[in-house]
């Protein structure tokens, strides 16, 4: 791993900025813990960089496109559930940093962005490289710190609020910072002392007496539904997946994101539900609902439990519960594993058939599904089988938006696979920059799955020098976005090609090369065996395969494949 040195660094001399603001960001980010620092070049904020770089304490990055490096930064926070710190000068480089800014708030994943700013009396006077910096993300983030160019107690108290909030609350800040000229000005000792400010711990409690009201409620139901979102890998303790297995009046279902498996589980929501009947949706439809976990994927489970309201929803999350269903009924404040503890003693196995008919349905989809793949030819639907299937046990899968994740929701992974994709905001905008943080924050084995257009939106994902050698995209090219041949609408068209599904045809062969990555394609079920045998056997530096797929055969393959499940 490479991590860059300033050229400032001189013997063993320490060395600060010059300007008192900068050292007392710099000296609360390093009291609070707080080290892996993404910095993006630029002259404003020299004074920051020169702090972070020359302090052996901090691991730095150096990622030239902001965009790049706020996912790149949001990747290595989504592995340690730590704050990372984003650093970029003024004017249009902080705007950069707003795709991945929102999909940390709406994943709760928390970054720090400290933006340099020239003092307020340069705003809106017309000089160079400036903007309306303060407050600029304040309908996303957490906390604004607005700095004043001078060292005060009210600057290291903003400060400190903004970096115990981001931990706190799992989310992003924005430290906005004015320095003034000169920048690049340096000295050997420290000119302030700093405030750390301890933050409150959350203590997550709940009384018997406040969940025996529920518990009742839940002892009374023939029919309780789990929904897992996006999840944490072993967040849940293994007594507490094996009591919902052993209620046959509890139906679990997980999303591909969930990262929790049990043999019981329903894990490819879509293949149960999308062919059901009304009849089905009737005897299916939940009296109680419980969730946990981040955003959901399937949209089929979203309309299903929107039409066929439970009476009882209940969410379990430590901050926040969003009315998904417009059913929400109580939210729990807690981590779910501290719920379930507490909640599963007070419970009672009652007699149902919930189950058992649900585990009929899933058997019988597993039956369809396993002959449907046996007869269709080469297309998006087997290559998503056959590289999952692929994967090394006990690495890590990254997955971009639209289709992939789509795909991947319809075909089982093995339990000893995390998997992650951004399904805070759903974007396409920086799937491969956050796969190359999270690979470079988690030692794993860690392969991408992306779609072409996802890829070659974030293609300066690959203008990074801290790609570990054995990272994997696999690059299935369907020679457009594919999601909206499966979308209502969909009509053969120059309009539909040009402006809904963006038809191209370009590779991503000459970007591997000027990137220094390994680069083979495969374009058939024999090639692509093959290929995924020398992908995973060549360690030496990073990897594209690249799987080209029939553009005008995998949406009706697709669709025929939910037909073909009764």
């Amino acid at each position: 791993m490479q991590v860059c040195n300033f050229v400032f660094q001189k013997n063993d001399t320490m060395i600060y900025p010059k300007i008192p603001l900068a050292q007392s960001i710099i000296e609360i980010c390093l009291a609070k813990g707080i080290t892996t620092i993404i910095i993006s070049p630029g002259s404003r904020n020299a004074p920051l960089t020169i702090g972070f770089v020359n302090n052996p304490a901090f691991q730095c990055y150096s990622i030239a496109d902001e965009r790049s490096a706020a996912f790149f930064g949001m990747g290595i926070a989504q592995q340690t559930r730590k704050p990372v710190v984003l650093v970029c000068t003024s004017g249009s480089a902080l705007l950069n940093y707003y795709p991945a800014f929102a999909e940390a708030f709406y994943s709760q994943i928390p970054l720090i962005v400290i933006s340099a700013d020239r003092p307020q009396s340069k705003i809106d006077i017309g000089d160079g490289q400036t903007i309306r910096q303060e407050n600029v993300f304040e309908n996303h983030s957490l906390y604004n710190a607005n700095l004043l160019a001078d060292v005060s107690v009210e600057n290291d108290v903003k400060i400190n609020d903004a970096i115990n909030i981001s931990i706190t609350k799992k989310g992003p800040v924005h430290i906005n910072a004015p320095f003034e000229e000169p920048l690049y000005e340096i000295v050997s000792e420290l000119s302030v002392n700093v405030n750390n400010i301890a933050f409150a711990k959350d203590t997550q409690e709940i009384s018997i007496q406040d969940l025996a009201q529920y518990a009742s409620i839940w002892n009374q139901s023939t029919k309780k539904m789990i929904l897992v979102g996006v999840n944490d890998l072993n967040s849940i303790d293994q007594e507490i997946s094996n009591a919902f297995a052993e209620d046959e009046s509890v139906v679990v279902m997980t999303e591909t994101t969930s990262n929790l498996h049990h043999d019981t589980f329903i894990n490819n929501i879509d293949t149960i539900i999308t062919p059901f009947s009304t009849d089905d949706f009737e005897y299916f439809q939940p009296e109680i609902l419980v969730t946990f976990g981040g955003m959901i994927v399937s949209k089929r489970i979203k309309a299903f439990l929107r039409k066929y309201k439970p009476k009882h929803h209940w969410h379990i999350d430590t901050l926040r519960a969003y009315d998904t269903f417009g059913a929400l009924t109580h939210h729990f404040e807690l981590g779910p594993n501290t719920f379930f503890k507490a909640f599963l003693p007070l419970t009672t196995v009652i007699s149902s058939d919930y189950f058992v008919k649900m585990d009929a349905v899933k058997q019988l989809r597993l039956a369809k599904h396993e002959i449907y793949l046996s007869k269709i030819p080469f297309s998006d639907f087997v290559v998503f089988e056959k590289v999952i299937q692929s994967l090394p046990e006990n690495s890590q899968l990254q997955i971009s938006n639209s289709s992939a994740i789509r795909y991947a929701q319809l075909i089982d992974i093995n339990p000893l696979i995390e998997v992650y994709c951004n399904r805070g905001t759903s974007g396409i905008d920086g799937s491969t920059s956050t796969a190359i943080g999270a690979a470079v924050a988690n030692k794993k084995q860690t392969v991408f799955i992306t779609g072409d257009i996802s890829f070659l939106y974030d293609s300066n994902a690959l203008w990074n020098s801290y790609i570990p050698r054995n990272f994997k995209i696999i690059l299935i090219n369907n020679g457009g976005g594919g999601i909206f041949r499966i979308l209502p609408g969909h009509e053969e068209s120059p309009v539909f090609n040009t402006f809904f599904e963006t038809s191209h045809c370009l590779t991503a062969e000459h970007l591997a090369k000027m990137y220094g990555f390994d680069y083979s394609i495969a374009s058939n079920e024999t090639s692509l065996t093959s290929s995924l045998t020398t992908l995973y056997a060549q360690n030496e530096r990073p990897c594209i395969l690249e799987i080209f797929t029939p553009t005008l055969k995998n949406d009706s393959i697709l669709l025929q494949y939910f037909r073909e499940l009764v």
